[in-house]
């Protein structure tokens, strides 16, 4: 393949890496944003969601596109269920918070073993073919790929405009940049914990449904994903949703090409040294702000 021609297939690589990665750290920004929680079971919702696409589309055959909705139904009551019954409880000790995420990521983990087995699964998606771009065959992108990258542009975008546009949009935003001053305008904290909690289990749900079909779904393929998550918010500054996309972007072209020019084991250390040069030169991230007093 021609340098240019190779230059261009990595971008597009990365910007299917990017639309995942996003959905997946704005719903870990969201839950801390709002409940200052560290949510260390994300990555498995990722996974169920993922596995939920299979039970529907493969073991059920039914269409593509309702399993991504059960994936992101089903996903956002699980995170409704953690909140009511685990992280409410804790709202005032972040510590215990955070454990009860990790019994949370052990527990989704050991049922889809029992489930589905321990092996990781490969599922046939719904469009075959590439799509050839710029009159160059071997400049291409799976229709499945395509996929990933719209859906993730429309839930990002309905996500923004229910943000910006909604009342309990607002109130959201309220609740994650000072939660006393919210409480003293009558907003319900608990609610708005619960609405985070769905939301952001939702996106990741969304995120594991759609990429279903191009990586082996298995009990432990949240693993790579949470710990991408972690990065890019550290990188883009915890609680920033903005930061959070940049970040994803910037992370998902960093490793791509890393990957593509050297392995996927460099590209991991060069993503962890990209974060700690970000924290160096902007110890908040990219577009953080230091915590009030």
């Amino acid at each position: 393949m021609p340098d240019g021609a190779l230059l261009l297939q990595t971008c597009l690589n990365a910007i299917y890496a990017a639309s995942y990665l996003s959905l997946i750290a704005v719903g870990l920004v969201l839950i801390f944003g709002v409940m200052r929680i560290v949510n260390f079971a994300h990555g498995e919702l990722y996974m169920v969601g993922a596995y939920a696409l299979f039970w529907v589309f493969v073991q059920n055959e039914l269409p593509f596109f309702l399993g991504v909705a059960v994936g992101i139904v089903g996903v956002g009551l699980i995170g409704l269920v953690m909140e009511r019954a685990l992280f409410r409880p804790m709202r005032d000790n972040p510590l215990g918070g955070l454990i009860m995420s990790i019994g949370v990521l052990l527990i989704l983990q050991a049922l889809a073993v029992q489930l589905f087995g321990i092996r990781a699964k490969s599922m046939p998606g719904p469009y075959h073919g590439s799509l050839e771009l710029f009159g160059v065959a071997a400049l291409t992108i799976s229709a499945q790929r395509v996929v990933v990258i719209v859906g993730a542009v429309v839930l990002l975008g309905g996500l923004w405009a229910f943000l910006k546009r909604s009342r309990l949009g607002w109130a959201l935003r309220a609740v994650a940049l000072d939660p006393e001053a919210a409480a003293l305008l009558g907003i319900s904290i608990g609610k708005i914990s619960m609405l985070a909690m769905v939301l952001g289990a939702g996106l990741a749900g969304a995120a594991g449904a759609l990429t279903a079909t191009i990586v082996p779904t298995g009990p432990y393929m949240g693993h790579e994903v949470i710990i991408a998550a972690f990065i890019v918010i550290i990188v883009g500054g915890i609680g920033s949703l903005e930061g959070a996309v940049v970040a994803s972007i910037i992370y998902a072209f960093v490793h791509t090409f890393v990957t593509t020019l050297q392995d996927g084991v460099v590209a991991d250390i060069v993503g962890l040294v990209l974060m700690l040069a970000v924290l160096i030169v902007w110890p908040h991230g990219l577009f953080g702000k230091p915590e009030r007093a």
